[in-house]
């Protein structure tokens, strides 16, 4: 899993002293050169410029040849309530962070997915892989039979998710706190945007509404042109109309604010795919404010340009506009959909604002979140891991913690559940996170301080710092395979294994899908004698797969043999034996089996024997050990008639080990019968061995004996 990515669009100083306006910036209609420019204060929080990634300058048209043009990791859409999916709406560039709820629920029939992140069209500049695509502070729901797609980005939510979503699923309790404070920064930003003690402020310029396009003449010379606009952004009867502005001079950023405290509707066709519209020409230096508006509707036909600011945190923002190309800044709540009738596929399009905003005053000195993730070595979270923060005081570069002049200690933390230790509140600074103790089952890194540093620019979003542990490496118990013929016990060359680690808590091996056990590395093939050897770490389970069979041997119907390693194993290590049988050769033999109660002579249900077929040529059965004897069957339970039936047998001798019994019985005192021969000619390939069980006497059991025989020898028992 990829660190999470804090950068967030906030770390701009670098950006704005890149200097020249591009391309885009100039726009038609120039008089004059502008004045020399003052400088000015951008958005909140450093929102708006491009944060590299691979800003591309000038950022380019919209494109739709799935090639990408560069990378973005600013935050290109905030919305401080929630943001719902509806409609036919199609997708959103860039990333998206959410402090309330994401619900998707599309239109019944409509194309079912929503794409957040990298997208089909669109500027072509996505974050970096790996980045946060989406964050919300609280849910995030899909409804069924659709998909909401973040591949090659995370998804971090807050509270729950629901429903299908690609890409890494990251649930963060704490995934809206470097955010948090962005919302009541915006809320007051737009205020001062559009009002200078409580009136509004001075405009640079006049709008006319003619019914067919509403103007936005400027004085053709203020570097920050200012609109004020009191009313509805429409045609005449509420209809479309065109956007155009004029006398705006060369690299000046445009701001319009929409006043009013009801409900503010911007109907328009203006703005294209191509950037030969007029209207794309002040994209990245154009922000449309709406400070008090309670309901804001942004629809049309239009692939319309500029950022969006809306500053009411109880607000309610509807958008079907084909294509929002900008930043999108909404304290309130966000609906993204499309008209009842007609077309769908509504788009947000990723691209900054590097424009200069009015200075609003003093700001207190920034603080922010020191952080450090704790994750093992696949990217999941450790808890029980103990740290302290420093802040580095003495000018001496890297940690001193001791002598004369050390370093300021902060604070001690131990990781909780999601591995994440943070100190909020922090003045910028250079911070060293120091691990003292590694979680339980893992080694400290070889170097155990982790450095990050906070700056005026990032203190918005925070820094993290990714930790990585190792597993302590636990002893290693050997493993021996070794592959037999079934009837011989003969050791099989040639055999091909693949080694798996059960890692997802399923039963039984799963090779394939997200969730997928972990293969081991390399690929074992049994030598002369059928062998091959492995150590392997303790308390684990493990599964052998065969892929390639001795030549002339059948594929078993099962060709996954489990088994577990404990420390018991560590001495001796185990045995795993997997058999083989020939093909095409008859096995005419069979042993029939008759469990009686010792007394009534009645049948027995339910007691459960293994079969075992004699081949190390050593008096008696031997279970365990390099050369044991060879099992035949793991477990058969006699049924009503108390009758277990083992068919398909080659001639040699056999051993009935008795592993359970029926309710109310116990266990013989040796509870393995034979040998018995089976032959390959009638009479003898034929048997039938009948046994008794005696009832338990008063809750006692004598004769129960409980694990594995190891390398005794047993006569054949009475009554066989």
């Amino acid at each position: 899993m990829s660190a999470r990515n804090w950068t967030l669009g906030l770390a701009i100083g670098a950006v704005l002293a890149a200097g020249a306006p591009t391309a885009l910036a100039a726009a038609p209609d120039a008089g004059p050169p502008a004045a020399a420019r003052t400088v000015r204060a951008p958005l909140p929080g450093g929102l708006g410029p491009c944060v590299p990634g691979d800003c591309p300058r000038p950022f380019p048209p919209i494109g739709s040849d799935g090639s990408i043009k560069g990378r973005d990791d600013a935050v290109n859409i905030f919305a401080g309530g929630q943001f719902r999916v509806r409609g036919r709406a199609s997708e959103a560039e860039g990333r998206l962070v959410v402090l309330g709820s994401f619900d998707q629920d599309k239109l019944a029939g409509a194309d079912s997915r929503y794409n957040v992140g990298i997208v089909g069209a669109g500027s072509l500049v996505p974050p970096s892989d790996g980045a946060d695509f989406l964050t919300t502070g609280a849910n995030v729901t899909v409804a069924t039979g659709e998909t909401l797609i973040a591949d090659r980005g995370v998804v971090r939510y807050g509270g729950t998710l629901s429903g299908t979503v690609t890409g890494t699923r990251t649930a963060d309790p704490n995934a809206r706190a470097p955010y948090a404070g962005l919302r009541d920064r915006l809320s007051a930003a737009s205020q001062c945007y559009a009002k200078v003690d409580g009136s509004p402020r001075p405009a640079t310029g006049t709008v006319v509404n003619s019914g067919f396009e509403t103007v936005f003449t400027g004085d053709n010379r203020s570097p920050l042109q200012v609109f004020n606009v009191d009313a509805n952004l429409v045609g005449n009867q509420g209809a479309q109309q065109g956007i155009r502005f004029a006398q705006i001079p060369p690299g000046a950023t445009v701001l319009v604010n929409v006043l009013g405290a009801g409900t503010r509707t911007l109907n328009t066709y203006s703005g294209g795919i191509a950037d030969t519209d007029p209207l794309n020409a002040y994209r990245e230096r154009l922000l449309w404010n709406f400070p008090d508006a309670a309901t804001v509707n942004l629809i049309g036909t239009g692939q319309f340009q500029g950022s969006f600011l809306i500053g009411n945190q109880a607000s309610e923002t509807l958008v079907t506009l084909p294509g929002i190309n900008g930043r999108f800044f909404t304290t309130g709540s966000v609906t993204h959909g499309s008209e009842t009738i007609g077309g769908g596929g509504q788009e947000f399009h990723a691209y900054p604002f590097t424009g200069d905003l009015p200075d609003c005053g003093s700001t207190p000195a920034p603080t922010g979140t020191v952080a450090v993730a704790k994750v093992d070595d696949e990217g999941r979270p450790l808890a029980g891991a103990r740290f302290e923060l420093w802040h580095e005081t003495n000018g001496v570069p890297g940690l001193q913690t001791e002598g004369a002049d050390p370093d300021t200690r902060v604070s001690d933390c131990t990781t909780p559940a999601t591995g994440r230790c943070e100190r909020t509140g922090t003045a910028p600074g250079t911070y060293h996170w120091r691990e003292t103790a590694a979680p339980p089952g893992h080694d400290l890194p070889a170097n155990p301080v982790f450095t990050l540093t906070l700056t005026p620019e990032n203190a918005a979003a925070g820094v993290e710092v990714r930790a990585v542990n190792t597993r302590t490496r636990t002893p290693g118990a050997k493993v021996v395979l070794r592959k037999t013929d079934r009837d011989t016990g003969a050791g099989l060359p040639g055999a091909r294994f693949e080694l798996w680690r059960e890692t997802n808590d399923r039963t039984g091996l799963q090779t394939t899908g997200d969730d997928a056990d972990e293969r081991l590395d390399g690929v074992c093939v049994t030598d002369a004698q059928g062998t091959c050897t492995v150590e392997l770490p303790v308390d684990e389970t493990y599964y052998w797969r065969e892929t390639g069979f001795p030549a002339g041997y059948e594929r078993p119907a099962d060709p996954v043999t489990p088994f577990d390693l404990t420390r018991e194993d560590l001495v001796r290590g185990i045995v795993v034996t997997v058999p083989n049988r020939k093909e095409n050769e008859e096995r005419p033999g069979s042993l029939h089996l008759v469990k009686k109660d010792a007394k009534t002579k009645r049948p027995l249900h339910g007691a459960v024997f293994e079969l075992w077929k004699e081949t190390n040529r050593t008096d008696g059965l031997q279970t365990r050990g390099i050369n044991a004897d060879q099992k035949v069957k793991d477990g058969c339970a006699t049924d009503r008639n108390g009758v277990c039936d083992f068919d398909g047998l080659s001639e040699g001798l056999y051993y009935l080990v008795e592993t359970d019994v029926p309710e109310g019985y116990v266990l013989p005192g040796d509870r393995v019968t034979g040998p018995v021969r089976v032959t390959a000619t009638a009479p003898g390939n034929h048997v039938v061995v009948t046994l008794q069980n005696k009832r338990d006497q008063h809750g006692k059991d004598p004769g129960k004996e409980h694990g594995k025989h190891d390398g005794k020898e047993h006569d054949k028992r009475p009554g066989a």
